[in-house]
């Protein structure tokens, strides 16, 4: 999933968590980076030496890293990546920051890793930063009414689709020449279609199924999936040069896939196992 500038609400969401900002302002200078990792050893010795690492994360950005009631940091990133740290046998240290501040941190040495649905989809980020194996996939999905007849985006010719006007969702409605109506955001299309001034609204996945798990009764039911090689898959992020660091934690991350513990953490946020591609 990757942050998106489209959700608006309950989620200005995914596809921008890796798609929106492109590291925020540079907050430090870059020569700072060597000066903080030599006092700890570098990121792979941490981890050989079962060590802690440094995590940053937001913190309000549920389902993804957020605060329980109780005032407990979780999430699926933030959980997924305990359970990586479990693997490997080091502790994380998560490290909260804003968006905008988030990459910079981590190319500034603030941090060794982001755990925040960043998946690298531009130049500017591949060039500078790794990803691990993906722990989670996202891609856009059809949504309607739970008594439609629309199974498919090529149905939605000449129909009221809500969407964001900004968003790169709200383009792909365009081009599947649907008439559009504008909302502010995800929730707000939902409520629109229940309340049948629209019909459909093409969104993200990841946000979509957030809302369904925590509105059960919403009468609306995803209808269409993009296909798999559309989704893009989000994991965790550190500075280039850390090839043996991002081996070890990909090879966790497929452990467990294996195991099943990235099925039942998907379950536990999303009612599904958004782990697969």
């Amino acid at each position: 999933m990757l942050k998106k500038f489209v959700l608006g609400g309950v989620a200005a969401l995914v596809l921008a968590a890796c798609g929106g900002n492109e590291g925020g302002s540079a907050e430090h200078n870059a020569a700072s980076a060597p000066a903080e990792q030599s006092a700890t050893g570098s990121l792979i010795e941490r981890i050989n030496n079962k060590g802690t690492i440094t995590v940053g994360t937001e913190g309000t950005y549920a389902p993804f890293t957020y605060h329980d009631q109780s005032g407990k940091l979780t999430g699926y990133d933030v959980e997924v990546t305990r359970a990586v740290a479990d693997k490997l046998g080091i502790k994380v240290d998560f490290k909260e920051t804003q968006w905008d501040s988030m990459m910079a941190g981590l190319k500034a040495g603030r941090f060794d890793v982001v755990a925040n649905q960043v998946g690298l989809t531009s130049p500017e980020r591949k060039a500078t930063f790794d990803k691990s194996e993906p722990y989670s996939w996202s891609g856009a999905v059809l949504v309607a009414r739970n008594d439609s007849n629309i199974k498919d985006i090529k149905d939605i010719a000449g129909v009221k689709a809500a969407q964001s006007l900004t968003s790169n969702y709200g383009e792909k409605a365009k081009e599947a020449k649907a008439e559009i109506v504008p909302v502010d955001g995800l929730a707000q299309s939902l409520t629109v279609i229940e309340q049948k001034r629209a019909d459909v609204t093409l969104n993200d996945e990841l946000a979509v199924l957030d809302y369904l798990k925590k509105n059960p009764n919403a009468g609306v039911k995803i209808v269409w999936y993009a296909p798999s090689e559309e989704k893009v898959g989000s994991g965790l992020i550190v500075n280039k040069g850390n090839d043996e660091a991002v081996a070890k934690f990909s090879a966790a991350i497929n452990e467990l896939k294996a195991d099943g513990t990235l099925k039942k953490l998907g379950e536990q946020f999303f009612g599904k196992d958004i782990s697969v591609q």
